[in-house]
Parts: C-alpha cells; structure tokens; sequence
C-alpha cells in the first residue's frame, strides 16, 4: 500500500446563473505550492481553496481533504468538505 498526498488549488467562479461553482483544481507537489497557486486563481477568480487529500491511489482509499487556506469567494467549509 503506497500512501501519498495529493495537494490542490481549486478555483471557484460564478456562473451564468450566479451560482459559485468549482473550476478545474491544479496538483501541485507541496502545500507551500498550492496556497500561492490558490492565491494567484484568487485574483482572477472568485475565490479559491488550496487543499489536501492522502491515500492510495492504487485502491481509492482516501482519508477526508484537508482545507490549508480559503481566499476569496467560497463556499462554506462544511459544504467544500461534503463534496465528492
């Protein structure tokens, strides 16, 4: 069983019909690298999540994301970690 961590910059951005929703997330290779990737979507998005996710890919088995930084425009903690 190979653990590893995945980190993460997702952006949100507004929709025609006004709602936040998520943009393409960007892999980064250290939680320093995803929250400057975070910040820099943040400036020209609506927000942005920089976040955490460890387990094995080989089996799917993966431990619930860990939220590093929020900027901007987000949603609610609770509803970014009940995402699938």
């Amino acid at each position: 069983m190979a653990v590893v961590t995945y980190y993460l910059a997702l952006p949100f951005v507004w929709s025609e019909n006004g709602e936040l929703v998520a943009g393409k997330a960007q892999e980064r290779q250290t939680a320093t690298a995803a929250i400057r990737a975070a910040q820099a979507l943040a400036n020209t998005a609506a927000g942005a999540v920089a976040f955490s996710r460890t387990g094995d890919p080989s089996t799917g088995d993966f431990s619930d994301a860990e939220v590093i930084l929020t900027c901007g425009t987000v949603p609610d903690a609770d509803t970014l970690l009940a995402a699938p």
